[in-house]
């Protein structure tokens, strides 16, 4: 079982992100769950949510000990790191997060300027994308392919299929930052 949380602003795209990974593993015929939280403004204000996924059954959905967390702020840096697994991977947009990438001896940090790299493909809003594709290829669950179709089928389903091709680039970006 994978359990991962991404945190940061409203607005950036947080929710939508793990959205998107909790319906990648569910295409695939995983067990998912996704559980949102965030404060009373809606943009500005926190946000973070818990995606779990596996083949087992998802016996608690909380917040434990994630194997990956996505931080898009400082705050959220600083707030969940120390709940991360041992072994277990951050990623921060280097763009807005700065953080001491020895902070913990035990994980791993990886930066990716994910919002400058969504403005330099025209798609301004894509930053949670971008991650989901990180996301998705540390998971070490999914091939690109699964994320893509994944992701393209749950944005149809929203209406939102008209965004499939910049969608998915920002998600191959994302995916193919690290080997």
């Amino acid at each position: 079982m994978k359990e991962i949380v991404f945190a940061g602003l409203g607005g950036q795209g947080i929710l939508t992100s793990g959205l998107v990974i909790s319906q990648i593993a569910v295409a695939k015929g995983m067990n998912a769950t996704w559980i949102p939280q965030y404060g009373a403004a809606m943009r500005g204000g926190t946000a973070n949510c818990t995606v779990k996924f596996g083949e087992g059954m998802v016996y608690n959905p909380a917040q434990e000990e994630p194997d990956i967390l996505l931080a898009m702020n400082n705050p959220s840096f600083q707030k969940f790191v120390g709940i991360v697994a041992p072994g277990g991977t951050v990623i921060v947009d280097s763009a807005l997060v700065n953080c001491d990438t020895a902070v913990r001896d035990d994980i791993t940090v990886i930066g990716i300027p994910s919002t400058e790299m969504a403005l330099e493909i025209g798609h301004a809003k894509g930053a949670n994308i971008i991650m989901a594709g990180l996301i998705a290829k540390v998971s070490g669950d999914f091939t690109e392919e699964e994320g893509l179709k994944g992701m393209n089928e749950m944005f149809k389903k929203k209406g939102k299929g008209k965004f499939e091709e910049i969608n998915s680039k920002a998600f191959k970006l994302g995916y193919n930052f690290v080997k």
